[in-house]
């Protein structure tokens, strides 16, 4: 430990170029959300091509492109996630709709739609809806605005929608059927993997507590995986005990088996049955204080409204801004500029600055892109739906390897769906899309900048107090002969949930602009006093539940099907 005062936090940061358009590794499941998104778009627009209505497939889009979402959470907690997406969409749907019947002045249909973005940010960032966010809610209210439309047709479009949303959520339901534990497995799967990394890595210096930072948050994120679920079937509970062997192998990493670890977790996702440890069943139930936990009460939104307050702020202006902008410009669709600048705004001002360039790269190769495939996509109508298929996909598959890889996908895609309605010159769309882009990108980084977000200094003060709490009561169930059943094992997981949500609050203050110095010093020394008495808990779980001769991390497979 070193107790030397780390240099002043730079008030204002290099934005930095290397890496971030650097390709990462597919999801685990790249493939999923992909074909989700065409099984959940195609039925609609097939259907409305057989019709001749393709010109109503904006509001099917409306619908059916709420199967993007939800594809990391269990069934159970998918399904409610799903439904109020389903509904959010459709209430974003109908107020875009309702204002485009009531006015066609364009300013006010602009700070209509940004004041409908910087909602949709924030309530997708309180509740933690997770990828692709706002995004996609804010490019079909904001598209919906700008498409003429009567009082008298807005139930039948909405209906459309919902009917679209019905079916993507029967869609994002379906793979429950053949592999109804597949989220809790995969999410045990990468804590297993994480945690052997860390294991591996334990003692060679470089990048040791990076490594058990990101071990932790994957314990923390399978834990909250299982603990969504509310029924602890006994696929769920061997679950549970693999992701006690993981908290095992990060309190004690050099003693743990990282290829063990990892054996495990290709098991798991694969199709067999969870693999089994050789630890007594009710002697880790007993500890693990779930059941307390899934019967806690769950906070209220509004209380978790108050930290995405200044990215919602930043929302708001950079979008209206950027609309307004493109109207002095004479561009004939704004809305284009108000959802470039709606889908940069991260965590802070850097990695805002790096979803910028991913956007304006991404959006200029796509629109090389349209200008390929639009004459192909003109011979006639059931091309034009296909080629939209294609591109679906293609976002889809690509986007989690860079954000900037999936928007020539998802470009392309935009400029043919504007084309449902009536075919338009490509030249036109080319040059109103990369004025907008250029706009929407430049306005809404200078929005970034000027929004400040002091309060992110605070917020690091408020999570170190939380891990001081939660290291506190944790340290007093260690001081009990006798603690209550399942109070240390739930002591644990505060004190592990605390420590996540500290290095996530420290690196997002990290990469905003005009901070007071960071707490650099008191940060490392919660993170370490903390993770001691995680290992303190762990030993003492381990002392009290595993047979003598089964303290390390192996232990044998048997057979619980998931």
């Amino acid at each position: 430990m070193s107790s030397a005062t780390p240099a002043p936090t730079p008030r204002v940061r290099r934005l930095p170029l290397t890496g971030v358009l650097r390709l990462g590794r597919p999801s685990d499941i790249w493939f999923k959300p992909a074909l989700s998104a065409v099984a959940s778009v195609a039925p609609p627009n097939l259907t409305l091509l057989a019709l001749g209505r393709l010109d109503l497939a904006m509001y099917t889009m409306a619908g059916s492109l709420c199967a993007l979402y939800a594809h990391n959470k269990p069934y159970a907690a998918r399904a409610r996630a799903l439904l109020w997406v389903v509904l959010g969409m459709i209430a974003g749907l109908a107020v875009a709709l309702v204002t485009a019947s009531l006015t066609t002045n364009a300013v006010v249909l602009v700070t209509v739609g940004a004041a409908l973005a910087a909602v949709q940010k924030g309530l997708c960032d309180a509740t933690r809806i997770g990828p692709p966010g706002n995004v996609v809610l804010t490019f079909i209210s904001s598209a919906s605005l700008f498409a003429p439309q009567t009082l008298g047709q807005v139930p039948g479009h909405l209906a459309l929608a919902a009917a679209a949303g019905a079916w993507a959520w029967l869609v994002g339901m379906a793979p429950a059927l053949a592999r109804p534990y597949g989220p809790e497995r995969r999410a045990t799967a990468q804590a297993l993997n994480a945690t052997a990394t860390y294991a591996a890595a334990h003692g060679t210096g470089d990048g040791d507590a990076r490594a058990r930072a990101a071990a932790a948050a994957a314990v923390h994120a399978a834990w909250q995986s299982l603990l969504a679920t509310g029924t602890r079937t006994p696929p769920r509970r061997a679950l549970e005990r693999l992701l006690v062997r993981a908290e095992v192998a990060l309190a004690a990493p050099a003693d743990a088996d990282p290829e063990r670890l990892r054996t495990w977790a290709r098991e798991l996702r694969g199709r067999g049955p969870v693999p089994q440890t050789d630890v007594p069943e009710g002697a880790v139930d007993e500890l693990l204080g779930v059941d307390a936990e899934l019967a806690a009460p769950v906070s209220p939104l509004w209380t978790r409204l108050g930290p995405p307050a200044p990215l919602v702020l930043r929302t708001a202006l950079g979008c209206a801004l950027a609309g307004y902008v493109s109207l002095a410009l004479g561009v004939g669709r704004p809305y284009w500029a108000l959802v470039t600048a709606a889908s940069l705004y991260q965590a802070n001002i850097t990695l805002t600055w790096g979803r910028g360039v991913q956007r304006v790269v991404g959006n200029l190769a796509g629109v090389l892109v349209f200008a390929v495939v639009a004459p192909l996509a003109h011979a006639h109508p059931a091309a034009l739906v296909l080629c939209c298929l294609a591109f679906n996909f293609g976002a889809e598959a690509l986007i989690g390897r860079n954000y900037w890889l999936g928007s020539v996908c998802v470009t392309p895609m935009a400029l043919l769906i504007t084309e449902f309605a009536r075919t338009q010159q490509p030249g036109e769309l080319i040059a109103e899309r990369v004025v907008d882009t250029l706009v929407g990108a430049l306005v809404g980084l200078v929005a970034a900048a000027v929004v400040t977000n002091r309060r992110a200094t605070d917020r690091i003060e408020e999570a170190l107090s939380a891990v001081e709490r939660a290291r506190e009561r944790a340290a007093r169930r260690l001081a009990e002969q006798a603690p209550a059943r399942g109070s240390l094992d739930s002591a644990h997981r505060a004190l592990a949930a605390a420590l996540v949500e500290l290095r996530a609050t420290v690196d997002a203050a990290s990469g905003e602009w005009w901070q007071r110095a960071l707490p650099q010093e008191r940060v490392v020394l919660a993170e370490q006093s903390g993770h001691r008495t995680l290992a303190a808990t762990v030993r003492r779980r381990e002392s009290h539940s595993w047979p003598t001769g089964d303290r390390r991390t192996g232990g044998k497979t048997e057979g619980v099907r998931g």
